[in-house]
């Protein structure tokens, strides 16, 4: 666990090493408060490394790189700015159609910024 952030690895690691959402195999998976998750997938032999980002109910979002050393800034620069995207949306998911439109410019800001 990242005694700074609050993020740690989710289902106590149990997800490392099989394979993920994206075809390669989870090398990095950390989860915070419960609604964001980053899953960090790579397969050295197709020089494939992906992370999907997620905020349960509102977001699934793959990215895709060519090295591991890509992927992992990459990982690291996400958790603030989900982090913050995380906390103006409702848990769990849109509550009202009105909850809903108001995010949408907010999810499509961060998948734009992380595309």
């Amino acid at each position: 666990m990242d005694q700074d952030t609050g993020w740690s690895d989710y289902e106590a690691g149990a997800t490392l090493g099989g394979e993920g959402s994206q075809g390669g195999i989870v090398v990095r998976d950390e989860g915070y408060r419960g609604n964001l998750r980053l899953t960090y997938e790579a397969d050295e032999e197709r020089s494939f490394h992906s992370i999907t980002c997620g905020i349960a109910g509102w977001l699934r979002h793959p990215r895709f790189f060519y090295t591991a050393e890509e992927a992992t800034r990459a990982f690291e620069a996400m958790k603030p700015a989900l982090e913050e995207l995380g906390a103006k949306l409702s848990e769990g998911g849109p509550r009202s159609t009105a909850d809903g439109q108001a995010a949408g410019p907010l999810l499509a800001d961060f998948v734009v910024r992380f595309s």
